[in-house]
C-alpha cells in the first residue's frame, strides 16, 4: 500500500474488523432473555417470604401461573400486575 490508496485486501480487513466491532457491541447491549414463568414464580415466592401475600393468595397465584403459561407480550389475559410500574406491584385489595 502506498500513499492514500488501499487495495482490496485493505478494504476487506477493515470490513472484517468493523463486523467484529458491530457484533461485539450488539452482544454487550442486548437484553438478556429470561424465562418469564420462572421470574414470576420467583417474584411470588419473594413477596410471600416478605409477608406481602397470604398463603391463600400465594397458592392462587402459583396455580394461575401453572394454568396459564406465559404468552407473547400483549397477547394474553391481563393480570393486575401487568399495569404496575417496575418495582411496584398493583394492589387491588386496598382502596
Amino acid at each position: 500500500m502506498t500513499g492514500l490508496a488501499m487495495g482490496l485486501e485493505g478494504w476487506l480487513l477493515m470490513a472484517g474488523w468493523a463486523a467484529v466491532l458491530v457484533v461485539g457491541v450488539l452482544l454487550l447491549v442486548r437484553e438478556p432473555r429470561h424465562a418469564t414463568h420462572d421470574d414470576a414464580a420467583a417474584i411470588l415466592r419473594a413477596r410471600f417470604a416478605r409477608g406481602e401475600l397470604s398463603e391463600q393468595e400465594f397458592r392462587q397465584a402459583m396455580a394461575a401461573l401453572d394454568a396459564d403459561p406465559p404468552t407473547a407480550a400483549g397477547s394474553g389475559p391481563h393480570h393486575p400486575t401487568h399495569h404496575a410500574h417496575q418495582g411496584q406491584e398493583a394492589r387491588h385489595d386496598r382502596p
